[in-house]
């Protein structure tokens, strides 16, 4: 830190040596910057403010009966178009600048010139207030160019609103009545189409894509229920045919009456002899002479109850299953596989039915899309046409109420808020910042002149540069103490230069009062 504060000394005592130079570059450079101050030319701004009130009460009453135009569009088209060659023409007739000009090549100029020197913009805040500036160097000009314009910018709003409501009207009576014959072919022709294919069109039950999509998916349930029933009948069959049907009593194969006692006397004597086996075997092995004989007597019984219950499933019920046609089991399981056999009967003729209708509509699959293709354009085209002729009718008499309210009330007013205003004093440019400025560079410059020559021929303004420039030890340093006329002339040289830099800046305070007093 302590070495930056010792540089930033030895940059003020280098300025300091040439100090001299910066005083005459600095009067130089701030006498030629007042002289060029002074001689630019002056330009007054005026201004004006104008607030165009487009909320007038007729807007929420009429809304969605009568069209109302776009004000706010209409104004701002309106403030971008203002600055065009005939209103500047307007303007310039209304302020008598038209007599300065002697030929075309000056109205252009000038007409250039009128372009750039007005500005006309819009508060971000509120887009209903616009301001007008205007500069020019004579005062006077420029309060009356602003007057024009604000006079432009009004009678440019409201001239000519109503001469389109007329031609509007007679427009939307043309269209009205070509819709109206339009309307009339497009009836006419869908009318002749559906009386050519009454018997095809289809009626509630959509078109024609949807009627084979249904078809086929009653095609399918009605197989798939069929199918269920076919199984069903298999099955009621596979259990009245059956070895052993489920209406047999238990494992030994006797049959059970409704009172639970045997109906067979081969089922009693198998079971007899059943038990006789179960006494020998708990004695002897099944290789004994004894339980061998009443295996075979099993086995002959049992071949003749197979035959017996065979002749009962034909219908025969002379045999000792005489009791199985009077049971309730077996008559409700015939009863139900009757049952079954019928509606499998009605089924197949359900399907064929649905695949008769599904034929049928596969057959026109190369005409009835067409037909309907063609009927969906005639609709489609009756419905654009009816549909746009409501519309005209409905604009029709929006437009008749809208002439009204046209006739009859304004939709926009203005008002002058601000009117054209010119200070006394010119508004461009300031001259007293720019005077300032002037001095503040001059100085600037003079004592960046005085800095470039130190560190162009530098010195050792202390004992510690000089030992960090020559790298040797210091052993001792001798302070000069100046002699009395010495001591003299530096206190005159101070006085003379502390009254030069004085005077500069009372010259730069003359200077401004001075252009200030020039427009008092």
């Amino acid at each position: 830190m302590q070495e930056v504060i010792a540089q930033i000394f030895s940059y003020i005592w280098g300025v300091w040596r040439f100090r001299w130079l910066a005083l005459a570059t600095a009067w130089v450079v701030a006498l030629a910057g007042w002289m060029f101050v002074y001689q630019m030319p002056e330009s007054y701004v005026a201004t004006a403010r104008v607030y165009v009130d487009n909320n007038n009460l007729l807007g929420p009453l009429l809304r969605g009966l009568a069209i109302q135009p776009n004000t706010e569009q209409r104004i701002s088209m309106m403030s971008r178009t203002l600055l065009t060659r005939p209103n500047l023409e307007k303007v310039m007739r209304m302020t008598d600048l038209d007599l300065q000009v002697q030929n075309a090549r000056e109205q252009e100029e000038f007409l250039d010139e009128l372009r750039s020197a007005i500005s006309l913009t819009g508060d971000r805040t509120n887009t209903s207030l616009y301001a007008i500036k205007v500069q020019d160097e004579s005062r006077d000009t420029a309060k009356r160019i602003t007057q024009a314009l604000i006079t432009v910018f009004i009678e440019s709003s409201l001239i000519d609103k109503r001469q389109d409501s007329s031609g509007a009207q007679d427009f939307l009576d043309d269209q009205i009545s070509e819709y109206e014959e339009r309307l009339a072919e497009a009836e006419g022709r869908l009318a002749a189409f559906k009386q050519r294919h009454v018997g095809i069109l289809a009626g509630d039950g959509g078109d024609y894509y949807g009627r084979l999509a249904q078809a086929n998916q009653l095609l399918s349930s009605a197989r798939l229920q069929l199918r269920e029933l076919e199984n069903r009948k298999v099955e009621l069959q596979r259990q009245i045919d059956g070895e052993e049907p489920v209406f047999l009593s238990g494992g030994t194969g006797s049959l059970a009456g409704p009172g639970g006692a045997a109906s067979s006397s081969l089922d009693a004597r198998i079971q007899t002899l059943n038990a006789q086996m179960d006494a020998l075997l708990s004695k002897y092995t099944d290789r004994h002479p004894e339980v061998r004989q009443i295996q075979g007597l099993i086995e002959q019984l049992e071949a003749e109850r197979r035959a017996e219950l065979a002749k009962v499933r034909e219908g025969d019920f002379s045999s000792g299953y005489a009791d199985l046609a009077s049971s309730p089991v077996y008559q409700g399981m015939r009863s139900m596989l009757a049952e079954t056999n019928a509606q499998v009967a009605e089924l197949r003729v359900r399907v064929a039915e649905y695949e008769a209708r599904v034929d049928e509509l596969d057959a026109m699959v190369d005409q009835v899309p067409l037909i309907e293709a063609e009927l969906k354009q005639l609709d489609r085209d009756y419905s654009v046409v009816f549909k746009q002729h409501q519309e005209l009718l409905q604009r029709r008499e929006s437009a008749k109420l809208s002439q009204d309210v046209e006739q009859n009330a304004s939709d926009v007013t203005f008002r002058v808020i601000d009117p054209p205003f010119v200070p006394s004093t010119p508004s461009e440019p300031n001259k007293l910042l720019l005077n300032t400025g002037v001095l503040i560079i001059a100085l600037g410059i003079g004592g960046g002149i005085a800095l470039l020559f130190s560190l162009i021929k530098p010195v050792f303004v202390n004992a510690t540069s000089l030992t960090r420039h020559t790298g040797l030890p210091l052993l001792g340093s001798v302070t000069m103490v100046p002699a009395p006329e010495q001591k003299k002339q530096d206190a005159i040289g101070l006085a003379v230069y502390s009254s030069l830099l004085a005077v500069l800046v009372l010259l730069y305070v003359g200077v401004n009062i001075g252009q200030v007093m020039s427009h008092a």
